[in-house]
């Protein structure tokens, strides 16, 4: 059983993927059991949540222990955790928070799994923040995409509109008024009938640009339910994208330059 206090304004949902990971893992079965109390009542389905309301887990000791990563690296400056879909970057930076100083620096989606960095001080948080925007982080991903490339590799250039009411962004041909330029770089590794395994380099690192892109150019990553192709989705019964951050490096020129020429690869694989 866990307990939480609501910081703020939301939903059940929201609220659950932020705040306990182990009980996003499971969080429809704990609903049509109704193994979860909001204010004292039992609960069957997402509801909104207020400031000051009690939200009580009635998860199993096997759920609680679900772990929600994997640790690949640690010192006193940086974390990189490993973490399997359906964790949010929101969900683990609490988990994390409450065992000790942590800043989160950058996320990836709910359902991709692999690498993700936090720094464990305000110095590290401001060089790796820094690094990001410059882009000296490197990070490659792999994916299994609809097999519809046109060529073995590639070097993609478009712009990026991002709605965030629907929490979905467009990609266009051409530069226009709100989007951001965005660069990504595939390689098919390995056909497998009609789906491929793509090894992906993102060169600019925008919200769903490597679904988005990837569907743009009509192969979309499988699983992908927001930007992908159902038929697909449904052949492989994929309800979530096959999406791994899987490499990681950096090329830093302050305190953190004793990472530089390290790869950190995720256990993850497709």
């Amino acid at each position: 059983m866990k307990t939480f206090k609501v910081t703020e304004d939301g939903d059940l949902k929201h609220f659950t993927d932020s705040f306990y990971p182990q009980g996003a893992f499971c969080l429809a079965a704990l609903l049509r059991g109704k193994d979860i109390k909001v204010n004292g009542v039992r609960v069957s389905k997402n509801l909104p949540l207020k400031r000051g309301d009690e939200v009580v887990y009635y998860t199993t000791a096997n759920q609680e222990n679900k772990a929600s990563h994997t640790v690949v690296y640690e010192d006193e400056n940086v974390y990189i955790a490993d973490k399997p879909d359906g964790v949010t970057s929101e969900g683990l930076f609490y988990e994390l928070s409450q065992k000790g100083e942590f800043y989160a620096v950058h996320r990836l989606d709910r359902n991709t799994q692999g690498l993700i960095v936090y720094a464990k001080n305000k110095r590290a948080e401001s060089e790796l923040l820094n690094a990001f925007k410059q882009r000296k982080v490197s990070k490659k991903y792999i994916a299994l995409c609809k097999n519809n490339f046109k060529k073995q590799d590639g070097v993609l250039c478009a712009y990026l509109q991002k709605d965030e009411k629907k929490n979905e962004v467009k990609i266009v041909p051409c530069a226009k008024s709100g989007a951001a330029e965005i660069v990504t770089e595939y390689r098919v590794i390995e056909e497998r009938g009609d789906v491929a395994l793509v090894g992906i380099t993102l060169h600019t690192g925008k919200t769903h640009q490597i679904r988005a892109h990837t569907a743009f150019i009509g192969c979309p990553v499988l699983g992908d339910e927001k930007y992908g192709d159902g038929a697909l989705n449904a052949k492989y019964a994929a309800r979530r994208q096959r999406l791994i951050a899987k490499y990681l490096s950096f090329n830093l020129d302050g305190f953190l330059g004793y990472l530089n020429g390290r790869v950190f690869e995720s256990a993850f694989d497709l």
